[in-house]
């Protein structure tokens, strides 16, 4: 797999965001502010790097 397609735990994300809460993270994938993630079968959540790239890139063009 390539580092542009890596998947990403939610500690990694939060971690690239800044430091931002587990709880903040969560509530704005409840209202579909957050990049798109997939449910691995242990039911932990996993964003691909490029989905997280492309949601800050999508945040900055709308800045």
């Amino acid at each position: 797999m390539s580092k542009r397609n890596e998947l990403l735990t939610v500690a990694q994300v939060l971690d690239e965001l800044g430091g931002i809460s587990r709880r903040t993270f969560y509530r704005w994938r409840e209202i579909g502010k957050a990049p798109k993630g997939i449910r691995l079968p242990n039911g932990e959540l996993r964003i691909y790097r490029s989905d997280l790239d492309a949601w800050l890139e999508s945040l900055r063009s709308a800045a």
